[in-house]
């Protein structure tokens, strides 16, 4: 079985245009919203983590590094470990309740 190589070739193999040139996958980030206008929602999550809680912070909408600052902010305050992937915050222990008060002091829309 072969693998499938997955490059920015779009499926195309070989052009005999000299000016030929791969069409480029643009990734625009889009703009961070205001916190008023965020839905952020605060779960609990043990799946697949040894049987660890885990706070989960979904919904956040803009860069990237917006939602780094904000992991930062959260882990700082809680004390803990914790990582920002694929627009999600995840902290270490069970701090729901810490983070939806800290998230609606600083203006944003929590659940």
């Amino acid at each position: 079985m072969t693998k499938k190589k997955s490059g920015s070739s779009s499926g195309i193999v070989y052009s005999t245009d000299p000016n030929f040139s791969y069409p480029q996958e643009e990734h625009e980030e889009q703009a961070t919203l205001p916190p008023a206008q965020q839905q952020l929602k605060v779960t609990l999550d043990k799946k697949q983590r040894a049987g660890k809680t885990v706070t989960v912070i979904a919904g956040y909408i803009g860069m990237d590094s917006d939602l780094e600052k904000l992991g930062k902010d959260l882990k700082t305050k809680c004390g803990t470990g914790g990582s920002v992937k694929d627009g999600i915050i995840l902290i270490q222990g069970d701090y729901k309740d810490k983070i939806v008060k800290w998230l609606l002091d600083w203006g944003y829309k929590a659940k």
